[in-house]
């Protein structure tokens, strides 16, 4: 009985091992992303978009009309960003699940955790800039 329940706790336990996902890689998280337009969500809300463009460049936005371009780059086994207006890099580690990408803040588990929504039914929109008087 003793070895039955070792064997059951050995199968039960397999498929959480096996669908751990490994920190995307420059050429994988490239290939995954370009060309696409993709929405965030963070503790079920909605939080943010980026559309991938050749040559690792980026247009970020908070959802609020304003857009950020950029550029990322890889780093230390993370993907890090660095917006136009900002001089610091944003650095995460993305993951590939079942439900699409996952990326944690400088892959600090107690950090931001990001992931990916599916069937977002809305377009990315950047205003113009800011005018005055």
């Amino acid at each position: 009985m003793r070895n039955l329940m070792i064997l059951l706790t050995s199968l039960a336990l397999t498929p959480v091992v096996a669908l751990a996902a490994e920190p995307l890689g420059a050429e994988d998280f490239d290939r995954y992303t370009q060309g696409k337009t993709l929405f965030y969500g963070f503790d079920g809300t909605a939080y943010g978009v980026e559309r991938y463009l050749p040559g690792r460049r980026v247009i970020w936005s908070f959802l609020d009309g304003r857009c950020q371009e950029g550029n990322w780059y890889e780093e230390a086994g993370q993907i890090c960003f660095l917006y136009e207006d900002r001089s610091d890099p944003q650095c995460w580690s993305f993951e590939l699940t079942p439900k699409g990408l996952s990326a944690r803040f400088r892959n600090d588990p107690e950090a931001t955790e990001l992931y990916e929504s599916g069937d977002v039914d809305e377009e990315m929109l950047c205003l113009g800039p800011d005018v005055g008087v």
